[in-house]
């Protein structure tokens, strides 16, 4: 029987067939201007909705999922490390598609392309607007129509994260693990993917029971600019399973929220930008000359950053220098419910 399960191990979402999915924290780019990648600063925290029935919002317990908490304007970044078969990875922002614009779909689309591509898509900072680079995901309150969803749909009801995997169909799966048991083509080690170790709190106990209540809703909104290409699918859409194998509503939360549901302290705040590139500490870029790059949609290029809602970002900024800049080239865990969304 096949497991269809999502879990949690540690902070990392694993969907079936192979793909593990992290949230790093990172640093928020000025919103002018493209700049190289950001550094990992630390995963987020993950927590199951089900573990916190009593404290979560009613309406997060009917869509089960995950939770994590993010600061106003705090920036962050999805790794894709430990796929071990391929796999389509539709990524929702609000249930408003990252990569096409269009809106969160139960199938594959081609035209234009609604998913990335694993394991030659190796991370995603922020949505595909522009060629060769994305725009960087920036935490914002679902209210103001600053997130993506507000912008591309006119209204705020969803906010978090979507993710849903799609395997290759069985035909196709069982070919290429035949070709990787003939060749294994080693791929060069990610250094980008491995995040700064954080320092996080142990999960604690579900809060003492009572009424929930509604939780600060928090969505994505666009960040800078940077130089990172999504990848365009080599392989006839026919290759992949026509439903999904596993799916999850990642919802995001307020510090304070956070303690209040899980009585966990949440993660400090981010470090500050300029001091990181004073340190002397790298910033990264990655090209895969062997792949092809998806051309941006309408909807998507046309989003504006969270700064143009709430307000100029004054945090001080200092450019890394080119030699700052790197060149890169299923466990156990607890099952994740889902619910109706």
């Amino acid at each position: 029987m096949t497991d269809t399960a999502v879990r949690v191990d540690g902070n990392t979402l694993r969907l079936p067939g192979g793909v593990a999915v992290r949230f790093i924290r990172t640093l928020r780019l000025p919103e002018t201007g493209t700049h190289p990648l950001p550094p990992g600063l630390g995963e987020f925290p993950v927590r199951r909705v089900a573990d916190y029935l009593d404290t979560v919002p009613e309406q997060w317990r009917a869509r089960g999922g995950v939770m994590l908490p993010v600061y106003l304007r705090e920036a962050m970044w999805l790794s894709f490390g430990a796929t071990t078969e391929p796999a389509a990875l539709q990524v929702g922002v609000g249930k408003v598609c990252a990569v096409s614009g269009k809106p969160w779909s139960d199938r594959l689309s081609r035209d234009p392309q609604n998913y990335v591509v694993l394991p030659r898509q190796p991370w995603l900072d922020g949505i595909n607007s522009g060629k060769g680079t994305v725009r960087q995901f920036v935490a914002v309150p679902l209210g103001l129509g600053a997130t993506v969803e507000g912008q591309v749909t006119g209204e705020e009801v969803w906010g978090g994260v979507q993710l849903q995997s799609f395997p290759l169909v069985e035909e196709r799966l069982e070919r290429w693990r035949e070709d990787q048991r003939r060749v294994r083509a080693a791929r060069p080690a990610m250094a980008y993917g491995a995040a700064m170790p954080m320092a996080m709190p142990a999960p604690a106990a579900p809060a003492a029971a009572g009424a929930p209540r509604s939780a600060a809703a928090m969505g994505l909104g666009v960040g800078g600019s940077m130089r990172q290409e999504v990848y365009k699918d080599e392989r006839p859409l026919s290759d992949w399973a026509k439903t999904p194998a596993g799916r999850v509503f990642v919802h995001l939360v307020t510090p304070p929220e956070w303690r209040r549901i899980t009585s966990e302290a949440p993660p400090p705040s981010p470090v500050n930008r300029a001091a990181y590139t004073q340190a002397g500490l790298p910033w990264f870029d990655y090209y895969d000359q062997d792949a092809e790059d998806l051309a941006p949609t309408d909807t998507l290029e046309g989003v504006k950053p969270v700064g143009d809602w709430i307000g100029d970002d004054h945090e001080p900024w200092q450019a890394p220098t080119p030699d700052q800049v790197k060149q890169l080239g299923d466990a156990p865990g607890k099952p994740v419910e889902d619910g109706d969304w």
